[in-house]
């Protein structure tokens, strides 16, 4: 499957899992992830989240349709946070 033109996806856009529940709402393209708006933040937590782009299915009608359900995408979208641009300095 090839990945989706960036270009396609626009700030506000909302987020919404292959099930049709909402995940969250388009901050900003970055690279190759869509980061989350903090407002959008299905999860509480009051923080940006990012999926990669690879997880987008389509792009049409003003939203941005993922290939896997919400719940699956918000904790991809969690679990994101902590990539190599992000990772915590352990000390080990």
């Amino acid at each position: 499957m090839a990945m989706i033109d960036p270009s396609r996806i626009e700030e506000h856009m909302p987020v919404i899992g292959s099930d049709g529940q909402p995940v969250g709402t388009v901050d900003r393209v970055e690279g190759n992830r869509i980061k989350l708006t903090r407002a959008g933040d299905q999860t509480g937590g009051g923080q940006h989240h990012v999926l990669p782009l690879d997880a987008v299915a389509s792009c049409d009608g003003g939203q941005v349709r993922l290939s896997m359900p919400a719940e699956e995408a918000r904790r991809l979208a969690t679990q994101g946070m902590a990539g190599p641009e992000r990772a915590p300095d352990l000390g080990r």
